[in-house]
């Protein structure tokens, strides 16, 4: 008991001399703090990518997951696909994962969606596989009590080497009047999230702006737009009255979120 309780205290140390070194402008004691609670929970290991810091939230990656069910002597993973959901022609895969933890367990079930427009141009042609990680990932985070998102349904990781190339290369359009570059979809997912979770528009903007390290929303690209309505799914889910606080941090404005 001794040794393993020794084992953790060296993880946690490698982990924040880690985090510190690779997103210095990231570590606060706050996030710090939390990673110390992941790593005491879950024994996950930063320097073999299995959470990671975005922006300032921590995320778990799919490694980690798979490594967790493992230690925990997971009794089985089934996948399947979706099939009325699915639409193999347009790229479009529903799959459903159902995690079994010991040889009694029900199973705890978890949904993954992918299609081309909310993956990385880097995996088109493999959405299957994609919509497959997402659901494991989420039925594993059920099935262990993870609350946080995984890296894989973001989409792909804001301020990745495509993320930025997009930005390099100027926000894209459409023709379609310059609504979230194009692409009126996004701004109606995020409208309809503002509802849902009865949010301030004026301070999701200024959120969302800041999230995407741009002056005004519609500077942002879409692959950042899409990586922060998922990043704000996740965080109005797991604790809204956080998220309260923190759009509160920004300053009023006027109109809905564009």
């Amino acid at each position: 008991m001794k040794g393993k309780k020794s084992n953790k205290q060296v993880l946690i140390k490698k982990n924040i001399s880690y985090a510190r070194r690779h997103w210095p402008g990231q570590c606060s004691e706050a996030s710090l703090a939390f990673l110390k609670e992941l790593t005491t929970r879950f024994s996950l290991s930063a320097l073999l990518g299995e959470v990671r810091l975005l922006d300032g939230v921590w995320y778990i990656a799919h490694a980690g997951l798979l490594r967790l069910a493992e230690r925990r002597h997971c009794h089985g993973i089934r996948a399947q696909v979706v099939v009325p959901l699915s639409d193999p022609t347009g790229g479009r895969w529903v799959v459903k994962a159902t995690v079994y933890k010991s040889i009694a367990s029900k199973g705890f079930v978890g949904y993954g969606d992918a299609n081309p427009s909310n993956v990385s141009p880097l995996v088109h042609g493999a959405e299957m596989r994609v919509a497959e990680t997402r659901a494991v990932n989420r039925a594993l985070r059920k099935a262990y009590g993870i609350g946080m998102c995984s890296v894989e349904e973001l989409g792909w990781s804001p301020g990745s080497s495509v993320a930025n190339q997009s930005s390099q290369n100027g926000p894209s359009t459409n023709g379609n009047n310059g609504h979230q570059n194009g692409h009126p979809r996004l701004r109606d997912r995020l409208c309809l999230l503002i509802r849902q979770h009865r949010l301030d528009a004026g301070l999701v903007k200024a959120y969302a702006a800041d999230y995407c390290g741009a002056a005004n929303l519609r500077d942002a690209n879409r692959e950042q737009v899409e990586a922060f309505i998922n990043h704000l799914t996740e965080r109005a889910s797991a604790d809204r009255e956080a998220l309260l606080c923190h759009l509160n941090s920004y300053p009023k404005q006027e109109g809905a979120a564009k």
